[in-house]
């Protein structure tokens, strides 16, 4: 859902393709900006006429042929993509493919708009199959998630406050009144950073976990210093924060040196390279054990190196690994 001034920026690129185009009438350039079905009144065209005209474009109404176009020698440019710009798109059309679901339609449909502006060659080598994989989560909220997270993103947009009831993963389920700051997309869910009224404090609520959502009348001004990706740089998941960071090392073994240095899970990180190829990077994170259960992914090929106490956790989480596999490997042999 877009804003109003969104819509109308909208509105206005296509009355200018139309008139670009050199073939409509007054009432066909009506069906041409038609939003939803929906087409403006005589007043709003010519007052959308008047902002174009004012904007320097030089339309005039061929009043033999009928129909409203540039003047002789003006026209858009099309889109002409060069080659790391075409590449570009054809990877921002595989990413929405591959996550799926509202958002990966709505990077799509921000592809296709941007194809229909392209010129033919553009176009043309646009048709041929996408050199690009992405092998991310794929996105799939059902109904009742659509509905929730259409409500919460259209609320930060408009800088509304919303009520809801949210179900936590305890099971225990709250009213909630906050203020949606922003979007968090991690492991296939989505999630919204929001300020909570009743707690004081910023809160990430999963979208799919939200019923009932209502917007409110009622405006909030987000803080000018906010930044979702800054609140979320802490944390491999996006979704803890911490104002106080711990740092943790880590040293990976050489054969996974290379793509250890490549997971940029967390924003601030320093690594060292060591003489037998092997890497030490340490990370500072919102939360240990967060870190602790991503490094145990690496298996053997990774040891925390400090702070102790998260050398402890993940040993006690290796010993529990160890004791629900023992008595397989006992039967077994």
């Amino acid at each position: 859902m877009m804003g109003e001034g969104e819509a109308k920026v909208v509105l206005l690129v296509r009355l200018l393709n139309a008139i670009d185009q050199g073939r409509h009438s007054f009432e066909a350039l009506k069906d041409r900006i038609a939003e939803g079905g929906k087409r403006p009144s005589t007043r709003s065209l010519r007052r959308y006429l008047a902002i174009l005209s004012n904007a320097g474009f030089p339309w005039y109404f061929d009043r033999a042929a009928n129909v409203y176009r540039f003047s002789d020698g003006y026209n858009l440019k099309r889109l002409d993509l060069s080659s790391g710009e075409l590449f570009g798109l054809v990877a921002l059309r595989a990413l929405g493919s591959s996550i799926g679901g509202t958002i990966g339609a709505s990077i799509d449909e921000v592809a296709e708009k941007i194809v229909g502006s392209a010129g033919s060659g553009t176009q043309a080598r646009l048709t041929t199959a996408s050199p690009m994989a992405f092998r991310l989560s794929e996105i799939r909220l059902d109904e009742h998630g659509e509905r929730a997270f259409a409500l919460l993103s259209s609320a930060e947009r408009a800088s509304r406050s919303v009520r809801f009831s949210y179900l936590d993963k305890e099971g225990r389920c709250s009213g909630r009144t906050a203020d949606p700051y922003g979007f968090i997309v991690n492991a296939g869910r989505v999630y919204c950073v929001a300020y909570d009224h009743a707690r004081r404090d910023m809160r990430t609520f999963a979208v799919d976990s939200v019923s009932e959502p209502v917007m409110l009348s009622k405006n909030f001004v987000r803080p000018k210093d906010f930044n979702v990706e800054a609140y979320a740089a802490a944390s491999i998941s996006g979704v803890l924060h911490s104002d106080r960071t711990t740092h943790v090392r880590v040293r990976f073994e050489p054969r996974v040196a290379k793509a250890a240095v490549a997971a940029r899970v967390v924003a601030e990180r320093d690594i060292e390279h060591r003489d037998d190829g092997s890497v030490e990077i340490g990370y500072r994170v919102a939360d240990v054990e967060e870190l602790v259960r991503w490094v145990l992914g690496w298996g053997a090929a990774a040891e925390v190196i400090a702070p102790p106490q998260a050398r402890e956790r993940i040993a006690e989480l290796a010993n529990e690994i160890h004791d629900k596999y023992s008595d397989g490997v006992k039967n077994a042999n």
